[in-house]
């Protein structure tokens, strides 16, 4: 399994990024964003925001993020068309019914 903090702790010293900096506008303390470097299953709403703040893509080293997620979220953020907007949500729909489907199959061999 990926460590994503300690992925994310690379790309932090690698960008120059101060923690102080890092940890105000996460809105959190410096304590935490060093323990944020320990935890190998960082959230991926905080590693789509450490994206935006120290400007680095995760897409490579952190396989649950998705290309349609990252196009989604510059939509929005850019004011692109809607066309990102509905591939995001048809690619979700599709990635949730395929894990509901690998749930029943789960609950059905038991």
């Amino acid at each position: 399994m990926q460590h994503r903090g300690e992925i994310i702790k690379k790309a932090v010293y690698k960008s120059g990024f101060s923690i102080t900096e890092l940890a105000k506008r996460l809105g959190k303390s410096r304590r935490w964003v060093y323990l944020m470097f320990e935890n190998p299953s960082v959230s991926l709403d905080v590693v789509l925001q450490l994206e935006k703040i120290i400007h680095y893509n995760f897409s490579k080293e952190i396989k649950e993020i998705r290309p349609s997620n990252i196009e989604f979220i510059e939509s929005i953020s850019g004011n692109q068309t809607e066309k990102y907007s509905e591939e995001y949500w048809k690619n979700k729909y599709l990635r949730l019914l395929e894990e509901y489907n690998d749930l029943l199959k789960i609950n059905n061999s038991k």
